[in-house]
């Protein structure tokens, strides 16, 4: 359903339609017209029809608290480094490379996240490893969350 305007002589009407299929083509079919677009503006009853709709908007409810600035922040995690990387990783099979690779030796971590952290953080912003370590908090990465 949609609400669509409909000239009509000198005046625009509002009206609620909906998409129907009819003999295999979509046709639009009125379900109630509401009134003259110049009316119900000036009299704020198309504010009010749109204001009470969103009422029952879950989503529509939680955009505006945000943008009134009612909703509390508990954190922001940047996702596309890891996105790209992970995935390239896993093509490339370069994770399993340096597993048996870093395998003969004992670490006491896993060489491959450390080396995973250190190349997408060296790429956006540049830094020592310890920087990385703090950079990493802003961002969501695999195995670290």
């Amino acid at each position: 359903m949609f609400f669509r305007i409909k000239p009509a002589r000198r005046y625009r009407c509002l009206q609620i339609a909906r998409g129907v299929r009819v003999n295999g083509k979509v046709r639009q079919e009125v379900l109630a017209t509401l009134g003259r677009m110049d009316v119900l503006e000036a009299s704020g009853q198309w504010e009010r029809l749109l204001r009470s709709g969103l009422k029952c908007c879950r989503k529509i409810q939680v955009l505006d608290a945000h943008a009134a600035g009612e909703t509390k922040l508990l954190s922001i995690l940047k996702v596309g480094p890891d996105l790209v990387f992970s995935r390239l990783l896993e093509d490339l099979g370069i994770g399993a490379v340096i597993g048996q690779l870093g395998g003969r030796r004992h670490f006491g971590f896993s060489l491959e996240r450390a080396i995973y952290l250190t190349v997408p953080q060296r790429l956006f912003v540049s830094g020592s490893d310890r920087a990385a370590e703090r950079w990493r908090h802003s961002y969501r990465i695999a195995a670290y969350r």
